[in-house]
């Protein structure tokens, strides 16, 4: 049943929210979009949720212009690529925002469930489990929604997610770049004059832990190194209808 009272105190179903704020917000640009939502109240408290990868600096550099004091969550897996951790290091001391939290997984928890640390190697979606989705749902907990970067061009699952959705019925998910290409991406870096990841000028168009993220060759989907040769294209920190998404949406139950 939808939860009609929310963490931050706002009330009303998240689904009649979402309808809401998608049509108070359907005509705005990325920037209205956050500029004036995260000030509205059918939102309420969000974070937003970053991965620190090859188009993170963006939404950063939007929200730190925009709102710096927004929360930003940063989920450390302990398996991402060394130069995810520095690219993080560098983008939290140039960008002007307050308030940077690093998320991870509790580790008694990955005693338990990897202690060896190759849990990835026999089942990647309990290995994304324990590291990531676990350790960010207690860290959004205390929140109405979370501010991602999903875009509709990053592939077919994504296609056509709106500024809003509801999540599960109880957390709202903001996605102010979902009408954004990789050209508008690529111009407003340009134009800001913002640092990129290391990994993208090695054919890393999309980044996740080390162990599940290759190369991309020319002419693939940007994130068809994300998990080589399996049918999951999410970690599961996404929904899609209520439901947590690790496997292509057309075969989701």
């Amino acid at each position: 049943m939808p939860r009609d009272v929310r963490a931050g105190g706002h009330s009303g179903p998240v689904a009649e929210r979402v309808a809401v704020l998608n049509a108070r917000y359907k005509h705005h640009s990325a920037t209205a979009v956050l500029e004036h939502a995260l000030k509205d109240d059918d939102l309420g408290r969000v974070a937003l949720v970053s991965s620190f990868g090859a188009e993170s600096v963006v939404l950063l550099h939007l929200v730190s212009v925009i709102a710096p004091e927004t929360p930003v969550l940063f989920v450390d897996t302990r398996m991402l690529f060394a130069e995810t951790l520095d690219y993080q290091r560098d983008l939290a001391e140039k960008l002007a925002l307050c308030d940077i939290r690093t998320i991870r997984a509790n580790p008694a928890r990955v005693g338990f469930e990897d202690p060896d640390g190759t849990l990835h190697q026999f089942s990647t979606d309990a290995c994304c489990n324990v590291r990531k989705v676990e350790p960010l749902e207690r860290a959004l907990s205390t929140f109405d929604g979370w501010i991602t970067g999903r875009k509709r061009f990053q592939n077919s699952d994504r296609g056509t997610i709106d500024f809003f959705e509801n999540e599960g019925d109880f957390r709202i998910k903001v996605n102010p770049l979902a009408h954004w290409g990789r050209e508008d991406l690529e111009e407003y870096m340009v134009e800001n004059r913002l640092p990129r990841h290391p990994l993208v000028a090695k054919g890393y168009p999309s980044i996740g832990c080390a162990p599940c993220t290759s190369a991309v060759k020319p002419g693939e989907d940007p994130r068809a190194g994300r998990w080589r040769g399996q049918a999951k294209t999410e970690c599961g920190i996404h929904f899609i209808d209520g439901k947590a998404v690790r496997t292509p949406k057309e075969s989701a139950a």
